[in-house]
């Protein structure tokens, strides 16, 4: 596990979805470099704030040696996406945000289904974390939800073996959360992360046939994957 306080080395593992903590001296440096995010609002007191920037996948020709970071937008100015490089000694890996954590950034009517998807986790142990409007909006107070706006979830890969062991993983872990994302108030989209760091999309991976493949992401590639290995993955073997 990376120490969450010391800053990262050119070689560190970062993931999907990590967030990271620039120091303000080298945001500053940054933004002296990108006259094009001059007139962008709340941009210039980003890392002052303590707002952070997430891990991206690295663009063709980027330097390997800077970590690529970026973060979105809120809707009110466009949704844009920024992307920046960054040197790996200004920037602290941080934790995410549960959705519990989060919860109390989500509209009211949010409310209902955001307790029974704490449940839901609960009883397959493991605790889900949010990205996405909802993730940003909790981090920075700024307006990144809208009447239409998905709630994003990142589901660890440390389901209840034990459990799953006597329920097959779409009944007792997929079918539970579209039962529960049928009458829910928004879209309820996510991943489900895997050992080696990719995560794939748990309505694909639902709604896929066993002799389908659908696509898992990680930080550097895309793949497509054979459903039954990624079933086989998560569940505990027969």
């Amino acid at each position: 596990m990376r120490d969450p306080v010391s800053p990262l080395s050119p070689l560190s593992p970062l993931a999907r979805h990590d967030l990271l903590t620039v120091t303000p001296g080298a945001w500053s440096r940054v933004l002296a470099g990108r006259p094009d995010l001059a007139e962008i609002p709340h941009l210039a007191g980003w890392a002052e704030r303590g707002w952070p920037v997430i891990a991206r996948r690295r663009g063709p020709g980027e330097d390997a040696g800077l970590v690529a970071a970026g973060l979105p937008l809120p809707p009110a100015l466009g949704k844009r996406r920024i992307g920046l490089a960054l040197d790996p000694g200004s920037v602290t890996p941080r934790p995410g945000l549960t959705l519990t954590e989060a919860g109390g950034a989500a509209p009211a009517a949010w409310h209902p289904t955001i307790a029974a998807l704490v449940a839901h986790g609960a009883a397959h142990g493991c605790v889900p974390r949010v990205f996405g409007g909802l993730l940003w909006q909790a981090l920075t107070g700024l307006p990144y939800l809208s009447d239409t706006s998905d709630l994003d979830l990142l589901w660890p890969d440390s389901l209840d073996r034990a459990f799953l062991a006597h329920a097959s993983l779409d009944r007792a872990f997929l079918g539970g959360l579209a039962r529960i994302a049928g009458p829910a108030p928004m879209r309820l989209d996510g991943e489900i992360c895997l050992p080696d760091g990719f995560a794939v999309n748990w309505r694909e991976l639902h709604a896929a046939g066993p002799d389908e493949a659908v696509l898992v992401k990680g930080l550097l590639r895309l793949e497509l994957r054979p459903v039954a290995a990624l079933r086989a993955a998560l569940s505990p073997a027969a």
